[in-house]
């Protein structure tokens, strides 16, 4: 008698061999899909797996052999936005959520200097608008976004989106690529905080290091005299970005208000930390205990 191990599946049909003279009298096909009310768009994310079973042995008129094949969807990975005014220090809390989750961080701004040192069209094309002193065009930066999410490696680990999108106009592009957030994360700081942050950074030429006159001052006078201010690091011109800032935000928040994860970024790093990694794992407990119920 054949020997076989089974799996155990929901509704299935059956489909008897009609020769009999097959050392595997008949077939079991098994099919399911499973759709995890979390993702609204699985587009770039072809998780499917197939499993099969196969049992032989010798054949046997009252013991037949069966081949099991089902598809079975996988849990899909995070997915997350991030937003934060200059000096919120949103650039440190991406370092520490790709750090323990080990998604894939995507900078637009990274995005754009890579593609121009590579010389690729996009880049090509951004160049131009650049060396003009002119913003490159939503749907050049929105391209090379999606290009970089389509990746396996984003598909597969997931993906965390820093300072991106920036307008409606770009969140909706993204929408309609089927890019969707299981979270968007602001990260939120008083004005006065976040000025004297800027105001008071200086960087090292030498060794590219940020230091900050109060909150991370140089440890020799050697290292405080060669400190330079970036030109831009001024209070006037540094509230006329968290102006643009603001605006900006404004209109991606009404795109993701229904999953909008507010942060207080006043405190120290480890206490912003603390409250965004405590959103991502009740997110993830989230996501399987929503996978466990369909695989069940």
């Amino acid at each position: 008698m054949a020997l076989c191990c089974s799996l155990s599946f929901p509704t299935v049909s059956t489909k008897p061999n009609k020769s009999s003279s097959s050392p595997i009298c008949s077939s079991l096909q098994l099919t399911f899909t499973a759709h995890l009310p979390f993702s609204k768009s699985s587009s770039f994310y072809p998780n499917n797996t197939l499993l099969q079973t196969q049992c032989r042995g010798n054949p046997s008129t009252n013991g037949p052999s069966f081949l099991v094949v089902g598809s079975a969807k996988k849990q899909e990975p995070l997915r997350v936005m991030i937003s934060g005014a200059p000096a919120s220090g949103k650039g440190t809390q991406c370092e520490l959520i790709t750090k323990k989750y080990d998604l894939v961080h995507v900078a637009a701004g990274d995005l754009l200097r890579a593609e121009i040192a590579a010389g690729t069209e996009n880049g090509r094309r951004a160049k131009e608008y650049m060396d003009k002193g002119q913003l490159v065009p939503n749907e050049i930066v929105v391209t090379m976004v999606k290009e970089r999410l389509v990746r396996p490696d984003s598909q597969e680990k997931g993906w965390l989106l820093d300072g991106y999108p920036r307008s409606s106009s770009q969140a909706l592009a993204l929408k309609e690529f089927g890019f969707q957030p299981d979270l968007f994360i602001l990260l939120e700081v008083p004005e006065e905080i976040l000025v004297e942050r800027v105001v008071g950074r200086r960087l090292d030429p030498v060794t590219g290091r940020i230091y900050h006159l109060k909150y991370s001052p140089p440890e020799t006078d050697e290292i405080a005299a060669r400190l330079t201010q970036r030109f831009d690091d001024t209070e006037e011109k540094v509230k006329l970005r968290l102006h643009t800032h603001h605006q900006n935000v404004e209109s991606v928040l009404s795109m993701y208000k229904d999953i909008t994860f507010q942060v207080d970024g006043s405190v120290s790093k480890e206490e912003v930390f603390a409250q965004i990694d405590g959103a991502l794992t009740q997110l993830l407990e989230s996501k399987q205990r929503r996978f466990g119920t369909v695989m069940s």
